[in-house]
């Protein structure tokens, strides 16, 4: 092997080598950045809760995102699971502005700018606690079992470790649809639930305030 060409591959491994180090810094960095996000997002979470149940909400979630020295505070607020219908824009209106409030005289900010914006689930959020399921008892929904076939039907009850569910069978399209037997699922053996979009049907005894159209999301948003 000629002496040039030693060096060439020499020169080429080190490049590599100082590439791979560089992209391991910049991984370990993400991580460092995502975990004190975290953090601060928990430490949020506690101070705003608070706010939340004053309007007799859920603080459902709070999410934190950078781009440079400006954040943007998320935060989520749904219903308490024993009442109906959706978070209205009147009440996302009002609780924004305690909201906000809170946050500006938060002892521990750092005093970066931030936008703070405030949303409610709608109907694509993923089912993930029993507390989502309870909120959606009546509705039709999608359940994709750890193992086995994907189950279409109405949440009819939920207990403790899991659900209730009225099956609904596949029909030709435009027959009425058909309903199987009563199941019982528990949570750990389900890996994600949806609740469906229904226009319209019967015997059902869930009411929107959307007619079944439940938008994603209904928020505020404030700067600081």
């Amino acid at each position: 092997m000629s002496v040039l060409l030693v060096d060439n591959i020499i020169e080429w491994e080190a490049a590599m080598a100082v590439r791979s180090g560089n992209e391991n810094n910049a991984s370990t960095r993400r991580t460092a950045v995502e975990a004190q996000l975290q953090a601060e997002a928990q430490r949020l979470r506690t101070r705003l809760e608070p706010v939340v149940e004053q309007h007799n909400l859920y603080l459902e979630d709070v999410d934190i995102k950078v781009a440079g020295s400006h954040r943007t505070v998320h935060v989520v607020v749904d219903l308490p699971e024993d009442a109906s219908g959706s978070v209205g824009l009147d009440v996302i209106s009002a609780i924004s502005t305690d909201l906000s409030a809170a946050m500006d005289s938060d002892p521990e900010d750092d005093d970066r700018p931030y936008s703070l914006e405030i949303s409610s689930p709608g109907v694509s959020r993923p089912l993930t606690e029993p507390r989502h399921w309870r909120r959606n008892i009546g509705r039709l929904v999608e359940v994709k079992p750890v193992s086995g076939d994907t189950l279409l039907g109405r949440l009819e009850a939920v207990t403790a470790s899991g659900i209730r569910l009225l099956p609904q069978l596949p029909v030709k399209k435009g027959m009425k649809p058909k309903q199987g037997d009563p199941l019982t699922l528990d949570f750990a053996k389900i890996r994600t639930g949806t609740v469906q979009v229904e226009f319209a049907h019967l015997d059902d005894n869930h009411t929107d305030d959307t007619d079944g159209a439940e938008p994603d999301t209904s928020g505020a948003v404030h700067h600081a």
